[in-house]
């Protein structure tokens, strides 16, 4: 008898006890409970004075990290230091005020549904950044989620108000900026770890939120009824969030990532429909649908299929 049989059975046991769909899960539902705070916190202060306490107590938190990833990122090359530029200054600073300042003119819905724009994002700006490579097939998920973001933004898709269209634009503006986050952290994690990048992310983004503070004139006075939200804001779905997603995914397959990545759009929408009384129209529930289908779709088609939509650069050397 082969001691291979009798190993099988323990394997399968070990790899369902390793797994971690359920902490991505929890990441995700944390990220749909931001609206609890950031939706009354964007009608009562600037976007820039919220985004900008976030990422000084973001810092206190990561600083014993930061040393060494500065250390790190002089011995980087430039390349590798301009994505972090990029990263810190874009998708952590400009990305949440974008983000926070959809809500003041939105409902606390549409913003959080439409960031699972940015896997569509990510795949287009990895073409772009990384030399991967689009198929044609590429357009048959992108299609279908524009015309579910579309759906999902306006309540009435054939006649367009100005504010929920900037609403619109402000959070796609994010997901888009979040997406080149992931894919030059991605290039970047070359050379440096998860925690250079998640301190160095957090930094730049505080100089660069100082600079447009200054630039700006906004007032940083926050009133007291605000410190508790902030605090939970970095705490939920920032903090504990990132890490606890970080900390599954190594272990956990992509197409159950994918999947229990639906709690955060699942947890907004109840937390919208349930705690602000937001009532989306049948269209924007279809938005909603064709949106989180259309994500799940391309993901598992990527993962399984012998013809992804995106070839991988060394992949596509080799085809050539």
């Amino acid at each position: 008898m082969t001691p291979s049989l009798p190993t099988a059975p323990r394997a399968a046991t070990r790899a369902a006890r390793t797994d971690r769909t359920w902490m991505v899960a929890l990441a995700a539902s944390l990220w749909g409970l931001s609206a609890l705070w950031r939706g009354p916190l964007a009608r009562e202060l600037p976007s820039l004075t919220i985004v900008f306490w976030e990422h000084v107590l973001l810092v206190i938190l990561v600083s014993p990290w930061l040393l060494p990833a500065l250390r790190r990122l002089r011995a980087a090359r430039p390349g590798t230091v301009a994505a972090v530029l990029v990263i810190g200054a874009g998708s952590s600073a400009l990305a949440t005020v974008l983000f926070t300042a959809a809500f003041r003119m939105g409902d606390p819905i549409t913003p959080q549904v439409l960031q699972k724009l940015q896997p569509l994002f990510a795949v287009a700006l990895a073409a772009l950044i990384l030399g991967e490579r689009l198929r044609p097939r590429y357009a048959a998920f992108l299609l279908p989620a524009l015309v579910g973001a579309w759906l999902l933004a306006f309540p009435d898709p054939l006649a367009v108000g100005v504010s929920s269209a900037q609403a619109a634009l402000l959070a796609v503006g994010a997901a888009a900026l979040w997406a080149a986050g992931t894919v030059l952290g991605r290039y970047a994690s070359a050379e440096l770890r998860f925690r250079d990048l998640v301190a160095l992310r957090f930094t730049i983004g505080l100089v660069t939120l100082g600079l447009l503070v200054a630039l700006t004139s906004t007032p940083l006075q926050v009133p007291r009824t605000a410190y508790l939200p902030i605090v939970l804001l970095v705490l939920l779905p920032g903090l504990a969030a990132m890490v606890l997603y970080y900390l599954a995914l190594g272990r956990t397959p992509a197409s159950r990532a994918t999947l229990a990545e639906l709690a955060f759009p699942l947890t907004a929408a109840l937390v919208g429909v349930v705690v602000f009384g937001t009532r989306p129209v049948p269209t924007q529930w279809l938005g909603i649908a064709i949106v989180l289908v259309t994500v799940v779709a391309l993901a598992l088609h990527e993962q399984r299929s012998s013809t992804p939509a995106v070839v991988s650069r060394d992949r596509a050397d080799v085809d050539a």
